[in-house]
Parts: C-alpha cells; sequence; structure tokens
C-alpha cells in the first residue's frame, strides 16, 4: 500500500503507478498531521498489508539537497519522538526527516530546526503516520522527492490548507501572485519535483 498527499501528489503517484505490472493500492491522504492523525484512525489494522509505503514531496533543510532529488527516510522525528523507518526495500538518498504542523517557508527558520533536529528534509505528515501505524508491527517505508531548497524562502502560505487537510486553491493562487518571484520558483520546483514523483513510483519494486 501506498500512502500520499491527496492533490497533485496523489495524482502523480497514481500515473507512476499505472505503469507498473501490478499496480499496488494508492490511498490519498490528507496533509497536515492534525488531518492525517484523524484519517488514519479510521484505519483498520486488517486493511494496511504488511509493508506501506509514504510517498510525496518534501522540503531540504539543507543545502546539499535541491528540488528533484529523491530521499529516502532512515528515520523521522518530531518535538517529541523519533521512529525508525523501513530501508532495505527502496533506494534514495538516506536522511532524516523532521514532520511540522505547518508550512515552513523562511530559509533561517529550515536551517535553524535542520540543525536543532539534525534533519535534512521537512514534510508534514511523516511522523503521524508512524506514530499511529508503527505500534501495528507494519513496515514503514518513506520515499519523497524534494520540492524546494533552502536558497529562497517560500511565498507565505498561511491558510492554504483547510481543516480537512485540502490545499485551498484560491488562497493559494492569491499567495503566489503577492509574491511571483517566490511563487514563481515554488511552481518550478514542484512541478520538477511531481514529474520525479511520477517517474520514481513507476520504477518501484514489487513490495
Amino acid at each position: 500500500m501506498i500512502l500520499v498527499p491527496q492533490g497533485a501528489e496523489y495524482r502523480a503517484v497514481c500515473r507512476g503507478a499505472r505503469q507498473l505490472d501490478k499496480p499496488p493500492q494508492v490511498v490519498a491522504i490528507p496533509v497536515g498531521v492534525a488531518s492525517v492523525t484523524r484519517f488514519l484512525q479510521d484505519f483498520q489494522e486488517s486493511d494496511l498489508g504488511e509493508n506501506i509505503l509514504v510517498m510525496g514531496l518534501c522540503g531540504s533543510l539543507i543545502g546539499e539537497l535541491q528540488a528533484g532529488d529523491a530521499v529516502l527516510y532512515r528515520d523521522c522525528v518530531d518535538v517529541e519522538s523519533i521512529w525508525q523507518c523501513a530501508t532495505q526495500r527502496f533506494q534514495g538518498q538516506l536522511v532524516r526527516g523532521l514532520t511540522s504542523d505547518r508550512i515552513l517557508t523562511a530559509v533561517a527558520e529550515k536551517l535553524t530546526l535542520g540543525k536543532l533536529h539534525q534533519a535534512q528534509v521537512v514534510d508534514m505528515e511523516g511522523s503521524a503516520i508512524l506514530k499511529i501505524l508503527a505500534p501495528s508491527g507494519v513496515s514503514i517505508s518513506m520515499l519523497r522527492v524534494v520540492s524546494d531548497d533552502v536558497r529562497h524562502d517560500l511565498p507565505d502560505l498561511t491558510g492554504t490548507i483547510d481543516s480537512e487537510g485540502r490545499l485551498r486553491s484560491f488562497p493559494l493562487a492569491l499567495s503566489l501572485l503577492r509574491q511571483p518571484i517566490a511563487g514563481t520558483r515554488l511552481i518550478r520546483g514542484s512541478l520538477k519535483a511531481l514529474r520525479v514523483l511520477e517517474n520514481l513510483t513507476a520504477t518501484l519494486p514489487r513490495f
């Protein structure tokens, strides 16, 4: 089973999965810690299978990672805990992922949090997924693609995700228009990362 944030990331993974001889089940999950926690609490252990792969995009917290780089989580942290991830089935640069409850937009904050937690990338779902599903004994791997680096600030994306973990198209468009240079940079990085995500899915081994 593949878990991937709903929207463009989900569509990219589905396109890639359709190219596999035996496509795995792909499940769209909400964006954000609170939303994905509520979503996964309704999952039955019998529905999970033995192996789960979490896919999607992430942000870089170090200068060495650029948009389009594929990363495989060695472990994942938040402000409270650290969880180990399975790494034996997939390929990618091994990293520690940091899960944030909000979108990090400022380079200075990204660099600070990266150093504080010794993490190389940031997402908004990883630790919540591990906290809910790891106790059931399933093997959980996390394979993501970097969509933004730490050379430039992102646009202010406050209010672009609703309480159900969905992107709000109109507020997002306004945010990008208010900061067109940063917005264009984010769009380009995201499109590049989505292409890599699709291709990565299309070459997955059976699991």
